[in-house]
């Protein structure tokens, strides 16, 4: 996963936390904004998410940030 998307995975998840505490959950669009605008950063957090780790729909924001800081 390119970092300009990594780091925008941890900017997200810190802010949830920082908002709604440690037991949010999100789910991938959540890095995005509601209109598709790059659809290839896009389709490669949905792979990340769904191809690679199998994800759920929503995961806790602190095992999202987890896993990008563990290089997953």
């Amino acid at each position: 996963m390119r970092h300009q998307l990594r780091a925008k995975i941890i900017e997200v998840c810190d802010k949830k936390i920082a908002a709604k505490g440690d037991k949010v959950g999100l789910s991938f669009y959540a890095f995005f904004a509601n209109k598709n605008d790059n659809p290839e950063l896009l389709m490669e957090a949905a792979t990340w998410w769904i191809e690679t780790h199998q994800l759920d729909h929503f995961v806790k924001a602190y095992t999202i940030k987890q896993m990008i800081n563990d290089g997953l």
